[in-house]
């Protein structure tokens, strides 16, 4: 397996929402689907580092540090199982070390997440 360095376009999101953009979850998850699709896969341990570039309007002033890390993390990681941790035994269990991150952003197009994925030996 090669290192990965992407960038993924788009609005990240946690949990599946009961208002303002309900779909918000669901077209994130597809969007990192399609943006993986074709990357290598993974079948060995990997360290992953992970950094949720945010819109502002993901830091309202009842939760100003933005939405929880391992939310964010749970709804990623499951779309990269269907991508490039498709081929590894226990799908994202191959990651053996992960660093998230959560940085604010100035707009919409600039929100995205920062993958990278180096292999280990272990």
């Amino acid at each position: 397996m090669n290192y990965i360095n992407v960038k993924i376009k788009g609005i990240p999101f946690c949990q599946n929402k009961n208002r303002g953009n309900i779909d918000g979850p669901n077209v994130w998850t597809k969007t990192i689907i399609e943006q993986t699709k074709d990357l290598p896969k993974v079948i060995d341990s990997c360290i992953a580092k992970i950094t949720f570039l945010l819109p502002k309007d993901k830091f309202p002033s009842d939760y100003p540090f933005g939405p929880d890390l391992d939310n964010l993390l749970k709804r990623f990681l499951d779309a990269l199982n269907e991508t490039i941790f498709s081929k590894a035994h226990g799908k994202d269990s191959c990651v053996i070390s992960l660093t998230a991150t959560k940085v604010k952003v100035n707009s919409d197009e600039e929100a995205g997440a920062i993958l990278e994925i180096i292999p280990v030996k272990i």
